[in-house]
């Protein structure tokens, strides 16, 4: 290892979290309705005033978890808090028992419910995270109730909106195990009186990943699946690849099997890294693609070939984790490689990071840097947990 380059680049890392943070403090911060509003175009004007509940929770968590990782600061920790009240006092739909509205307007009005129930992972990796830096009990107890109601509904439990399921044809989606994995090691962390329940539903996450997603005669991760694993690739949603999906797997993986010291399932975990990255990674403009058909087939979504923000935060993340645990200077190579794609044509003298560029690595324009999907959560979490870690290679 390069010792001088990899001090500037951990210092590169840090400026941009700086940038990161006050931009979205600067601009989205709601001090008339309280919480987040995320459409924020390049210089970080509003262009849509309609709020993500997602992001009230990933914000939440995001300035939460800077106050834990870096200390608490009155700025940050009154903005995590404005987006877990605006979620409590207008996000929770009390008529279908807790669960949580998916868009509101800016006051709070709600806009649209959604079947799945990302919304209360988010709720409740907010309050959990606060509760971790305040010790405010109620917050504790919220995100329980939400974390077993995430769970239940992907385990049986009757949804209370009394929508069914969108579509006749059953089967099983990589997102549920692996999003349950990283929410579980939120609440393992933060929650250790709880610690055997989360323990046991993390290696069930585990399990059904490479029971029924991680298919080695493909070499690839599947989206979707039968019930019982079987590939449909008769269908194009079947063959469906989103290899920033899998490499966010992959250190999710990683993470619980240094927490458990399961060395045999980190070096699995290090495999669905590799064969993603090895199949998303464009060799001709860069950057990492965004979806892809497992044989070849043209995909489906329009938006295959573009390259978006959060698959590379996740692979920076996953290139540094493997580097930190196994010293292979492969991954180093590897994070560089992202690195220098990111710096080129994601991040942005206007502060933030672009999020939607086409396969050229140029911003779609107009540009933007925040909308009902892209908020103060990937990019931050990146750059904390990079400069975490790179950190710890260096031994301080």
């Amino acid at each position: 290892m390069d010792r001088k380059k990899f001090l500037a680049e951990r210092q590169w890392i840090r400026n941009q979290l700086t940038n990161v943070a006050d931009f979205w403090l600067k601009n989205g911060w709601d001090h008339v309705n309280g919480g987040v509003t995320t459409c924020l175009d390049r210089a970080g004007q509003v262009y849509s005033t309609d709020k993500s509940v997602w992001m009230q929770g990933r914000c939440g968590w995001t300035y939460a978890y800077l106050c834990k990782i870096y200390g608490i600061r009155e700025d940050w920790l009154k903005f995590s808090k404005s987006c877990i009240d605006f979620l409590e006092e207008h996000c929770v739909n009390h008529d279908a028992d807790g669960r949580l509205y998916f868009t509101v307007e800016a006051d709070g009005t709600p806009l649209r419910q959604r079947r799945y129930c990302y919304s209360e992972a988010f709720y409740c990796i907010a309050n959990a995270e606060y509760y971790g830096v305040t010790g405010e009990r109620e917050h504790l107890l919220r995100a329980r109730r939400a974390y077993d109601m995430y769970w239940n509904l992907n385990h049986g439990m009757a949804d209370p909106t009394g929508m069914g399921p969108k579509s006749t044809r059953t089967g099983r989606a990589l997102g549920i195990p692996m999003i349950i994995l990283n929410v579980t090691g939120v609440m393992k962390r933060v929650d250790p009186e709880m610690k055997d329940v989360y323990d046991a539903r993390a290696k069930e996450c585990v399990e059904d990943i490479f029971n029924y997603h991680v298919k080695e005669d493909l070499g690839v991760t599947l989206e979707s699946v039968a019930l019982d694993g079987t590939p449909r690739l008769h269908v194009t949603e079947g063959r469906m690849v989103n290899p920033g999906h899998d490499i966010e797997c992959s250190w999710f993986l990683m993470d619980y099997a240094n927490d458990v010291g399961d060395a045999e399932l980190h070096k699995k975990a290090i495999h669905v890294f590799d064969m993603a990255f090895s199949k998303g990674w464009d060799d001709e403009f860069g950057g990492i693609l965004y979806f892809m058909d497992c044989l070849g087939n043209p995909p489906e979504a329009y938006e295959h070939d573009m390259k978006l923000w959060w698959p590379h935060n996740e692979a920076l993340i996953a290139s540094m984790m493997i580097y930190r645990d196994t010293k292979d200077e492969k991954y180093l190579d590897i994070f560089y490689q992202i690195l220098d794609y990111c710096k080129k044509c994601f991040a942005d003298e206007y502060g933030e990071w672009y999020g939607y560029l086409r396969r050229d690595g140029k911003p779609t324009q107009p540009a933007c840097k925040g909308s009902t999907f892209k908020g103060p959560f990937h990019v931050p979490r990146c750059l904390i947990l990079v400069d975490q870690m790179m950190t710890e290679v260096l031994g301080e």
